[in-house]
């Protein structure tokens, strides 16, 4: 029996707006949560039982695997970090090496089974995409950790995705010390218990630990950035897979339309008169793609979707189930569940669920001076080498915008609100806030005097 433990039970908070009505491991991946995509990779590679440890004010996760005799999700209220809420949930007279994997990361399935079979303590590493500083970081040598330092000025190149670890090792994350003892010289650490303290536990004991480093795409998503980066990578590769076309039962392709590449279609799905697809693109049940959509590369529809009337949606792009792109509204990025894009808007970057967003509203993506939006995170100024990603707009759930509102390039909208007509969005706003364009009116007299009759 191989067993698997993913740790699911943090609260989310840098990836703000998106962390208001679910956990990261909720969050959609090309329209599946990424939870369940772990699950479903895990299972995969060989693993009989998956422990999920969750935070307790959300019961989705249960519901998610309501059912599954394979998966147990086990709720952790008030946990002290990553070692604290693995120790509470490691299984019980396991003699077998565990596998531990973050509920926040992206793996690829031959990547996890590389961690499969291994007899002593292994990590999953891979290199930093961002500064050494927003991680807690590793070094290795031959295929060993040499040091584990949190949040370093640069001394360190990758960081930890997943585990194998051995029962009777337990002990060293259960004395994890509640701050994390390894970092730089006036660095200020939070009061948590981590999982990488339990392997220096392990280093210092003199028990190697393997280092293996992804061959394949993997992802930290700690950031609304992330989110939209991984999306992206997704729905890509998913749909450059497809060799042929795929007509499920009730599948339609108007003669009229104009496809330029492979196309899957679920039950009760068409493509409809004068469409005009560039890539190949991946469509869910009953979605209807009609009167004149233009389909520029590889894109993932939902379910129950309705899309067309003229408008454009750019490569790389997810459209959630039950959403409505129309009336030349131009997409470039992620909608959740259940977002209406209508009429004459350009929208470039991440859209929460139910979400409605007014005639003409329009994300800037790009800068006069071509740089990239300096993003900020719980206050922390944080430069992105990605420009489209920095200068993307990041919308939160049940939003809603005016007519003509403005959301210039990287900002943040909180969820839960309302953005008014006409307003020009400079900074991130909070969640629960409506904004409203306060202006001065000047009324005169008018009539036919003023041209001479």
């Amino acid at each position: 029996m191989y067993t698997a433990v993913i740790l699911a039970a943090g609260k989310g908070t840098k990836i703000w707006p998106y962390n208001s009505f679910r956990p990261k491991c909720l969050l959609p991946i090309v329209n599946i949560p990424l939870v369940k995509h772990q699950v479903d990779r895990l299972k995969q590679c060989g693993a009989t039982r998956i422990i999920i440890a969750a935070p307790t004010e959300h019961p989705q996760i249960a519901r998610l695997f309501a059912g599954d005799r394979n998966v147990e999700v086990i709720p952790t209220k008030d946990s002290r970090g990553t070692a604290d809420t693995l120790v509470r949930v490691f299984p019980e007279n396991c003699h077998e090496p565990v596998w531990v994997l973050y509920g926040d990361c992206w793996v690829d399935t031959a990547d996890l089974r590389r961690l499969k079979g291994l007899a002593s303590p292994g990590a999953l590493i891979t290199p930093h995409r961002e500064t050494s500083r927003n991680y807690i970081g590793c070094t290795q040598m031959d295929g060993k950790l040499t040091a584990i330092l949190g949040h370093s000025r640069d001394k360190t190149t990758h960081h930890f995705l997943a585990f194998t670890l051995l029962p009777q090792h337990l002990s060293y994350f259960a004395d994890a010390p509640p701050r994390f003892p390894k970092v730089d010289v006036g660095m200020m650490v939070p009061e948590e218990t981590f999982l990488e303290a339990g392997l220096l536990g392990l280093m210092d004991a003199g028990i190697p630990i393997k280092a293996i480093e992804t061959k394949g795409f993997a992802l930290d998503i700690d950031k609304p950035w992330h989110l939209l980066e991984v999306n992206t990578q997704l729905a890509l590769q998913q749909c450059s897979e497809l060799r042929d076309n795929q007509l499920l039962e009730g599948a339609s392709i108007d003669p009229s339309s104009k496809i330029h590449g492979k196309v899957r279609l679920g039950k009760g799905s068409s493509i409809g008169r004068n469409v005009i697809v560039e890539g190949n693109i991946w469509v869910g049940d009953n979605t209807q793609i009609d009167a004149g959509a233009f389909i520029r590369g590889n894109v993932v529809f939902g379910d129950h979707c309705e899309i067309g009337y003229g408008c454009y949606i750019e490569s790389g792009s997810v459209v959630g189930d039950r959403c409505k792109v129309l009336h030349g509204a131009e997409l470039s990025g992620l909608l959740f569940p259940n977002v209406y894009l209508y009429h004459y808007m350009e929208i470039a970057g991440v859209v929460g669920e139910n979400t409605d967003l007014g005639a003409g509203t329009v994300c800037g993506s790009l800068r006069f001076d071509d740089a990239g939006t300096i993003q900020r995170i719980k206050g922390r100024a944080e430069t992105l080498q990605d420009t489209g990603l920095a200068n993307a707009c990041y919308i939160g759930d049940q939003c809603r915008t005016g007519v003509n509102a403005v959301l210039l390039p990287g900002v943040k909208m909180g969820s839960s609100s309302v953005l008014g007509p006409g307003v020009v969005l400079y900074d991130d706003l909070e969640s629960n806030k409506m904004l409203l364009l306060k202006q001065d009116l000047v009324k005169k007299d008018w009539n036919p005097d003023k041209y001479g009759w």
